[in-house]
């Protein structure tokens, strides 16, 4: 059975937001300083009215018939082409998946995996798991030395850094069980986009530019994806550059014509196993053979009038998710404001919570037992949230991951679809790090994730975005590491509202929560919340890093003296690629105007 969850404040009601309210009065300036929606621009009335909280002004692109948000502009017209051919929301995400493997090698995959959420037109959800998994030689002290530290660099560059891939075991599940094409029709974009090629963007560019330097090194004597036929040769790229991949297109034909035995057995499996005895890589043919995707119930939360569809372990973002929403509903954010002191305040203790019940509990619930209910319950997160205070900040070196009675102890890539009959389908999918270890597959052409860095390496050792684990994911044979993925739809007094993800490592859960929160408390359209600054807090290390104009100097100054350590990033947060459904039926897709991303719709 799913997981499903009756409206958090329902059960817990409004006394202790509006207790701790009337009882300690936060010295917001929200009352006074409101933040309007004016011509689709919010603005600060009390300081410069020219800041705006968004990254750019990009408007939504809408449609009646189906829309497509996906990282690249060629993948989203892929996606586009195969619902105007009469393909259905899966059919079109299938079709994504893979032409991502093409143009978007950074994220885009067949060498990792990912999580699928679809709702059907009737309202039924489905989750889909095809995580990567662990090695069947693979050891929970792999990456350690003989004095028990950990050896670094190991568990995120070279061979011993990937996980059995997922993806394409993922896609055939998907399609079997609700695809409307045939197979070869959703497969045929992508094989088109890897021989005849495709012109590289200015960011594709500056991409593989930046790695030609690893792929030389730890693809001696290979040529993918550098410029030039000479292995050692440092040309770089620049937009407008064909990119064309003949032995990627040969993988993928092999799997249009064999489905899963095209890459899973084989001449593609027996390309991977030696390429991993060629690097001192744990993946064998065997590893590969008994490989398998799995369905599993999704979470299934209300909140207020909407329902959050979202995947469950082996995501921890779900159960984070909606541990984050159950925490702030109390509150009146729409009152206080967007970015307000009290509205940020209160998400970054609910965001200081959630990350460390992650450290402690959740790993692959085949496994381990993941208490994922009494996570989510009243009850728990009433106690979880007895230490807050608004006088000053929560000291994260105090919290540790909460009680639970019996219980034993940032490259990615997102797209969301809809068709015309309402079937809606969120993906998230990974090589883990940009290019994941920078592995190519000799003969194959396409890049491995470095999913391991994933687990717990060592209890307590951060892994490369600084989340800490703990041993319910440690590493073991055939085991599915924990991911931040968060792939997500709402419900609107039961119809369908929101399809909602992003890439961004640890950072996920969070730019996810912020997104949702954006258009249901603050009234932004959905391209208006993809634009919105963000920020960011994972328990540890303790501090929230924003993205420059995120927060007003008047938010900054107030959560500094209540002792809140804040750090402006160079760089930004988030990769949303979202639709939403408008009052008049209709969609707006939103895609990130950070990089590449593009929405397409009729």
């Amino acid at each position: 059975m799913s997981i499903r969850l009756v409206p958090y404040y329902c059960l817990l009601g409004f006394a202790l937001a509006v207790a701790s309210c009337k009882t300690q009065s936060p010295t917001t300036t929200t009352a006074d300083t409101k933040v309007k929606q004016s011509q689709g621009v919010y603005q600060y009335r009390d300081e410069d009215p020219t800041i705006k909280p968004f990254f750019s002004d990009r408007v939504g692109v809408t449609g009646r018939n189906g829309m497509v948000a996906s990282a690249h502009p060629e993948a989203s017209q892929v996606g586009l082409a195969i619902l105007k051919a009469g393909g259905n929301a899966v059919d079109a995400a299938v079709a994504v998946q893979f032409a991502l493997a093409v143009v978007y090698p950074g994220a885009g995959n067949i060498g990792g995996g990912g999580f699928m959420v679809y709702r059907d037109n009737a309202g039924k959800a489905y989750s889909l798991d095809y995580r990567e998994k662990a090695p069947g030689r693979a050891t929970q002290n792999m990456y350690l030395d003989s004095l028990g530290n950990v050896r670094p660099g190991l568990s995120i560059s070279g061979h011993l850094a990937s996980g059995v891939p997922g993806s394409v075991d993922g896609m055939v599940e998907a399609h079997k069980r609700f695809g409307k094409l045939t197979w070869a029709q959703v497969l045929q974009p992508a094989i088109d986009l890897a021989s005849k090629g495709f012109p590289l963007t200015e960011r594709d560019a500056l991409g593989l530019s930046r790695i030609k330097t690893d792929l030389n090194t730890i693809n001696p004597g290979k040529v993918y994806f550098l410029k030039s036929a000479v292995p050692t040769d440092t040309v770089s790229w620049h937009k407008g550059d064909l990119l064309i991949q003949t032995d990627l297109a040969k993988t993928l034909q092999r799997i249009q014509a064999q489905g899963r035995a095209g890459f899973y057995e084989g001449e593609t499996a027996r390309l991977l196993a030696e390429e991993m005895v060629r690097g001192k890589g744990l993946i064998t043919e065997e590893d590969l053979k008994n490989y398998h995707s799995i369905w599993r119930d999704p979470i299934l939360a209300a909140y207020k009038n909407y329902n959050v569809i979202t995947m469950p372990p082996t995501s921890s973002g779900g159960i984070a998710l909606v541990q984050m929403m159950r925490f702030t509903e109390p509150y009146p954010l729409r009152k206080w404001g967007w970015n307000r002191d009290s509205t940020v305040q209160v998400m970054i203790e609910a965001e200081r919570r959630v990350y460390a019940d992650r450290a402690k509990f959740l790993g692959d619930p085949d496994f381990v037992k993941v208490p994922a209910t009494q996570l989510m319950s009243p009850e728990y997160l009433r106690t979880r949230w007895t230490d807050f205070s608004w006088a000053k900040a929560t000291d994260s070196r105090a919290v540790r991951g909460g009680t639970i009675p019996g219980y034993e102890s940032l490259e990615t890539t997102h797209f969301s679809v809809v068709d015309k009959e309402g079937n809606a389908v969120s993906i998230t999918t990974t090589l883990n790090g940009g290019y994941g270890s920078r592995v190519v597959i000799g003969g194959a052409g396409f890049f491995m994730n470095n999913e391991m860095d994933d687990f717990s390496i060592k209890p307590g050792s951060p892994n490369m975005y600084g989340l800490i684990g703990n041993q319910a994911n440690a590493i073991a044979p055939h085991k599915r590491m924990l991911s931040s993925m968060t792939p997500t739809i709402l419900e609107k007094d039961g119809k369908l509202f929101m399809v909602v993800g992003t890439p961004g490592g640890s950072t996920i859960m969070t730019s996810v929560y912020q997104t949702i929160l954006n258009v249901i408390e603050h009234g932004m359209t959905m391209q208006q919340s993809v634009n919105a600054l963000k920020f960011h807090h994972q328990w540890l290390p303790d501090k929230t890093i924003f993205e420059n104009g995120a927060f007003s100097s008047t938010t900054i100054e107030t959560l500094k003296s209540r002792g809140y350590i804040l750090e402006q990033l160079s760089n930004t947060l988030g990769r949303m690629d979202c639709v939403l459904v408008r009052p008049d039926g209709s969609y707006e897709g939103a895609s990130d105007p950070r990089a590449d991303n593009t929405a397409r719709g009729y």
